[in-house]
């Protein structure tokens, strides 16, 4: 007859004395580490539509749309596409307008409910009345600046609009102003 071997003797021991070592997933919630890169949120109010995540991601799975017809510009992320890697989170240039959450169940019947998105108004140049940026990015810019935000009329108009302070240029046609209002 052979003799058990020592090590597995004790941990049968241990596992009479302190239970099994799994957990009762299905039945009870299994808590992950407070480092775990889970499901990714937006803060719609801190994100600035940048697009500074859309150029770090190696998944591709942000990107940004200009809705002309709206006038606003979409920051989306793609959740069936994403591998959670944390670059958009870490590349931020708000740094808290991206976060993860703790949340690790990803699994949906459907293809709906994947994709995540937050909206800002464009801001568009005066003489060409192409889109360059939104709002929320320039009075971002502007309020990092500080006084030396003067030194930019974009930048200046913006903060100046946003305040009350100024109304916001109109269309003149078709022909350019030398100068704009």
């Amino acid at each position: 007859m052979k003799k058990p071997k020592l090590r597995e003797l004790g941990e049968a021991i241990r596992a009479v004395i302190k239970g099994p070592y799994t957990t009762k997933f299905p039945y009870e919630p299994s808590i992950p580490p407070e480092t775990f890169r889970g499901i990714i949120v937006f803060n719609e109010d801190r994100c600035i539509c940048c697009g500074a995540c859309v150029q770090v991601c190696p998944a591709n799975a942000r990107e940004m749309v200009d809705d002309l017809a709206k006038g606003v510009r979409r920051n989306i992320h793609h959740q069936e596409v994403c591998i959670y890697c944390g670059q958009c989170v870490r590349y931020c240039t708000t740094k808290d307008a991206i976060k993860h959450t703790q949340e690790y169940d990803l699994a949906k019947l459907k293809r709906e409910g994947y994709e995540n998105f937050v909206e800002k108004e464009l801001a568009y140049c005066e003489i060409c009345h192409k889109s360059f940026a939104t709002k929320a990015h320039l009075l971002w810019l502007a309020k990092k600046l500080g006084e030396l935000a003067f030194a930019n009329p974009n930048l200046y108009l913006t903060l100046h609009e946003d305040l009350g302070l100024i109304q916001p240029p109109t269309k003149r046609g078709e022909i350019a102003p030398y100068r704009s209002d």
